[in-house]
C-alpha cells in the first residue's frame, strides 16, 4: 500500500492551499492511529481531499468505518478519486461492496461514472456482478448511446466471469463495432 498512499499523497498534495492544510495533509498522510483517520470523516469543513486520504488508509487497512465515504468517492467525478476508492474497496474486505458497486453501476442518472464500478464488480466476482453487468450493458446497446466505454468494461467483465447468462447480451453487442472484438472474445470464454 505504500506505492499507493504516495501516489494518492502526491495527487492530494495539488489540491492543498496554504499552512493549515499543508500540515493536516502531512498529518494524515502519516498518523497511524485509526480513530483520528475516522474522526476526519465525520469533522465538519474538512477538504474532500482529507477525506479521501482518511477513507483509503482506513479501508485499505480493513476498518469498516471507510465503506460509506469510499462507496460516495466510488462515484465521483473525478476518476482517480475512483480509482482510489476502488482499491481501498477491494482492500476493505465489506460485504456491501459489491451491492453497493452494483447500485452504482446500474444507476443510469449516474452513467457517465460508472465505469470505475463495473470495473470493480468484475474484480470483485461476488454474485451481483454478472446480473448488474448484463443490465448496464443492455442499456449501452441503444443506437447513439454515449457511453460506449462503460458498455466495452461491461463486455470484458462479462468474459472475465464467464457467466453462461450474458450469452444473449453479449451476441447483442456483437453487432456493436466498438465492441464487437472484445464481445467476441468474451463469448469464446463462456462454457
Amino acid at each position: 500500500m505504500d506505492a499507493d498512499l504516495d501516489d494518492l499523497a502526491r495527487r492530494t498534495q495539488r489540491e492543498v492551499s496554504g499552512p493549515h492544510e499543508e500540515e493536516l495533509h502531512r498529518r494524515l498522510t502519516a498518523v497511524a492511529d485509526p480513530d483520528d483517520l475516522a474522526a476526519v470523516l465525520t469533522e465538519t469543513q474538512r477538504p474532500l481531499w482529507a477525506r479521501e486520504i482518511a477513507a483509503f488508509r482506513l479501508g485499505c487497512a480493513g476498518d469498516r468505518r471507510a465503506f460509506e465515504p469510499l462507496v460516495l468517492l466510488l462515484n465521483h467525478r473525478d476518476p482517480d478519486r475512483c480509482v482510489s476508492a476502488s482499491y481501498a474497496l477491494t482492500r476493505l474486505g465489506d460485504p456491501r461492496t459489491a451491492q453497493a458497486a452494483a447500485a452504482l453501476a446500474t444507476n443510469e442518472r449516474r452513467v457517465a461514472y460508472a465505469l470505475t464500478p463495473v470495473r470493480l464488480l468484475t474484480a470483485l466476482r461476488a454474485p451481483e456482478s454478472a446480473p448488474a453487468l448484463i443490465t448496464t450493458l443492455n442499456r449501452r446497446l441503444t443506437p447513439g448511446d454515449p457511453h460506449w466505454r462503460v458498455a466495452l468494461a461491461c463486455v470484458e467483465g462479462l468474459g472475465a466471469l464467464a457467466d453462461e447468462r450474458a450469452r444473449p447480451v453479449l451476441r447483442t453487442a456483437l453487432t456493436h463495432p466498438r465492441l464487437s472484438a472484445a464481445a467476441s472474445a468474451a463469448l469464446s470464454r463462456l462454457p
